[in-house]
C-alpha cells in the first residue's frame, strides 16, 4: 500500500498541492484526474521521490520516501509525463542501463529486458537509436523502463500520450492485466479510458482533492436532475397527457415531430427514473401508444468531473482563516499553473 498524508507543495508563495491525503491499495488501479495545472504531475513526482515535498508524508510498503528513499523506491516503477529516455542510446542499450540502475541481477537482465519489450511490443525497434523513434515508440520505451524489475507499484503520468488508437487500446489492456500483481496510479485526460480501467478515481483541482471514490458511486451521487427521453408512435396529445400525469415527472421540456406519427419527448424528472419509465410504458400500452425508445440521461464520469472541478473548494476553519490573512510579502497565495511556478522557482 502507498499512503499519502497531508502532502503539500509550495513554489515560493504559490501553493500547488494543498494538504492532500489518500491511499493506493494493493492490486488496485487508481485514476488521478484533474485539469491542466491542477497539481497532478507535482503530486506524482513527490510520491515517486523525484520532487521534494514542502510538507506531509509518503510511505510505500511502510518505507518513508524521505527517510528511506532507496527502500521505498525499490517497490516503485515510474513513467513521468516526459519519458526519461536518452536519445543517443539504442533501445536495448537504454533498457540494459536502466536494469543496472534498478539492480536487476546480471544473469536475469536479458530475460527481463525481453519480457518488458514484449509487453510493450517494442522488440522490432530494439536496435534503433531512441532519437529516431516516433513519439509513440518513445512513450512505450519509457513505459518499459518503468516495468523493469517487476515493481509492486507503478506511477504512470499520461502513459498513452502520443499513441495511436490501436496502441492506446493495447496499453489499456496491459494496464488492466498488471492489476493481478501490481498497483497502478495513472493520470489521463481521456475519461473514457479511466472509466474502462480504474477501480477508483481521485479528482484534484487547484491543489485540492474534490473527490475520492469509485466511478459508480460518483455517478450515482449526481442523479439530482435526470432527463427521460421517450419516442412513441401514436397520439401526441394522449401521450403528452399520460406523461404529464405520471408521478415523478416535473415537466415536458421538448417535443419533436419526427413524421409518420412518431414523436420524441424530453422529460425532466424529479422522482425515481425507473418507476416513471415503468408507469409511462404501462399507460401508453393501455392506450394503444407504441413505445419505440425510452432511456434516461444519467451522469457519466465526464459530467461528474466538470461539476466537481467547478465547485469551490471546501476549507476547514483554520485553513480558511489563514488564507484570509494578508501576505506580508505582498505575493498572491493562489495556486498557479504548474509549469509557470516551476519556471518562477528556477528564475
Amino acid at each position: 500500500m502507498i499512503t499519502i498524508e497531508n502532502l503539500t507543495k509550495y513554489y515560493g508563495s504559490n501553493r500547488a498541492v494543498n494538504h492532500i491525503s489518500f491511499t493506493i491499495n494493493d492490486n488496485e488501479i487508481l485514476g488521478f484526474l484533474g485539469p491542466n495545472g491542477a497539481g497532478k504531475s507535482t503530486t506524482m513526482n513527490m510520491i515517486a521521490g523525484y520532487l521534494p515535498m514542502s510538507d506531509g508524508k509518503v510511505t510505500i510498503n511502510g518505507a518513508d520516501v524521505t527517510k528511506e528513499p532507496l527502500k521505498a523506491k525499490r517497490n516503485l516503477g515510474y513513467l513521468p509525463e516526459i519519458p526519461p529516455v536518452y536519445p543517443d542510446m539504442k533501445v536495448h542499450e537504454y533498457l540494459s542501463f536502466c536494469a543496472g540502475l534498478k539492480k536487476v541481477p546480471v544473469g536475469e537482465r536479458k530475460s527481463e529486458i525481453d519480457r518488458v519489450m514484449g509487453l510493450l511490443k517494442i522488440k522490432d525497434v530494439k536496435g534503433k537509436l531512441i532519437r529516431n523513434l516516433s513519439k509513440g515508440y518513445k512513450q512505450r520505451v519509457g513505459f518499459a523502463q518503468a516495468l523493469l524489475g517487476d515493481p509492486k507499484f507503478l506511477i504512470l503520468d499520461e502513459p498513452t500520450v502520443g499513441l495511436d488508437p490501436n496502441q492506446v487500446a493495447e496499453v489499456r489492456e496491459l494496464i488492466k492485466s498488471l492489476k493481478k500483481d501490481h498497483s497502478v496510479i495513472f493520470s489521463s485526460h481521456i475519461l473514457s479510458e479511466v472509466s474502462a480501467v480504474c477501480d477508483r478515481v481521485v479528482i484534484i483541482n487547484k491543489g485540492d482533492i474534490r473527490a475520492i471514490d469509485t466511478i459508480e458511486n460518483l455517478e450515482r451521487s449526481f442523479t439530482v436532475s435526470l432527463v427521460l427521453h421517450i419516442k412513441i408512435k401514436g397520439s401526441k396529445g394522449k401521450a403528452a397527457s399520460i406523461i404529464e400525469m405520471t408521478k415523478g415527472v416535473k415537466e415536458i421540456t421538448a417535443v419533436d415531430d419526427e413524421g409518420e406519427g412518431v414523436y420524441s419527448f424530453t422529460v425532466q424528472l424529479e422522482g425515481d427514473s425507473d418507476s416513471v419509465r415503468d408507469a409511462v410504458m404501462a399507460e401508453c400500452l393501455k392506450n394503444g401508444i407504441s413505445i419505440i425508445e425510452i432511456y434516461t440521461d444519467r451522469p457519466n464520469l465526464e459530467s461528474v468531473f466538470i461539476e466537481l472541478i467547478n465547485r469551490p473548494a471546501k476549507k476547514d476553519g483554520l485553513r480558511e482563516l489563514l488564507d484570509e490573512m494578508p501576505d506580508e510579502s505582498g505575493d498572491s497565495d493562489e495556486t498557479g499553473d504548474e509549469d509557470e511556478t516551476e519556471e518562477k522557482e528556477e528564475e
